[in-house]
């Protein structure tokens, strides 16, 4: 399996700038852990919650550029959270498709596929991991060319993805960062280095 390198990093104003990264709320299918790709399934009422506490987290940050993804769900947690007039959906920040096994829990896919991970696979009639990791790097090369800080609201895999190739990691790498609903993550820098600041944050949700 091969996944080219993201781009290299374009300078913005200061030199180099973060990306925050922001799970959507909490739906339905969140809370049971079904696997919810394409399917636009709406913020439960705790959901839209998360996201208003979402913007008391993010208010008085200035972000140069503000994107999500298209589905429901992340953006009306980008609407909630106060950036519905800036937010600029884009595509490639959909979550992954999962084909045949959308709407499963993982239990139930390993009565059929034992042992199987989404990140292992397989994923029948869905996106494969590279599928996914050539979005995320298209992704990664438009932060990393935008001036000022990046606010991003996407999905938990599709942001875990991001994140391991935001550190030049294979995509599957994505497995090893967990991630909650509503919480705020933060990429960046280490001198030239791309570093992970803040992972899974969630103290705005207390």
């Amino acid at each position: 399996m091969t996944t080219a390198r993201p781009t290299t990093p374009t300078p913005g104003v200061d030199g180099r700038h973060d990306v925050w990264l922001v799970r959507h709320g909490e739906t339905e299918w969140a809370r049971l852990g079904r696997h919810t790709g394409r399917t636009d399934i709406p913020l439960t009422q705790r959901g839209r919650d998360q996201a208003v506490a979402l913007g008391r987290r993010l208010a008085g940050h200035a972000f140069g550029l503000v994107l999500t993804s298209p589905l429901s769900r992340a953006a009306a947690t980008a609407d909630l959270a106060g950036f519905a007039t800036v937010a600029q959906r884009d595509p490639d920040l959909r979550e992954w498709d999962y084909g045949a096994l959308e709407g499963r829990l993982t239990a139930d896919i390993r009565i059929d596929l034992p042992d199987w991970t989404i990140w292992d696979g397989p994923w029948p009639d869905g996106e494969t991991i590279d599928e996914v990791a050539a979005r995320a790097d298209r992704v990664v090369a438009h932060v990393r060319a935008a001036d000022g800080d990046v606010l991003v609201f996407a999905h938990g895999h599709l942001l875990r993805v991001l994140a391991a190739r935001w550190l030049d990691l294979p995509p599957a790498a994505g497995g090893l960062f967990s991630l909650g609903t509503a919480t705020v993550s933060v990429l960046g820098w280490e001198r030239e280095a791309a570093v992970i600041e803040t992972w899974n944050e969630d103290c705005h949700l207390a």
